[in-house]
């Protein structure tokens, strides 16, 4: 779907707002079974119907969306756990110089 937007001057300009099909090349597939719940099979359908996508690929994209979201969640718990380690000894050299400072 295009969306119009307009700019001062009137000159408009089309933006592409919605959903943009990616193109794949394949060299390898995998073929494995799946079972899915029967709600989330429905949904599927009525899904690809609409949008006018092998469920396939669906099924595809869907998979890559949820393997980067788990991929940053991870990376996002190493950061922190990082960040609380740095964070120790930060306040550990701080303490240290507070102790010279004093000494002084």
């Amino acid at each position: 779907m295009l969306k119009s937007i307009q700019k001062k001057n009137g000159e408009i300009l089309s933006q592409l707002v919605e959903y943009a099909p990616i193109i794949y090349t394949f060299v390898n597939m995998k073929v494995l079974s799946l079972k899915l719940d029967d709600k989330i099979f429905e949904d599927t359908e009525e899904l690809t119907a609409k949008l006018k996508l092998a469920r396939n690929r669906y099924i595809n994209e869907a998979v890559n969306i949820y393997n980067q979201f788990n991929k940053r969640k991870l990376l996002k718990n190493q950061l922190m756990l990082e960040s609380k380690i740095g964070s120790e000894d930060s306040m550990d050299i701080l303490n240290e110089f507070e102790q010279l400072i004093n000494e002084d």
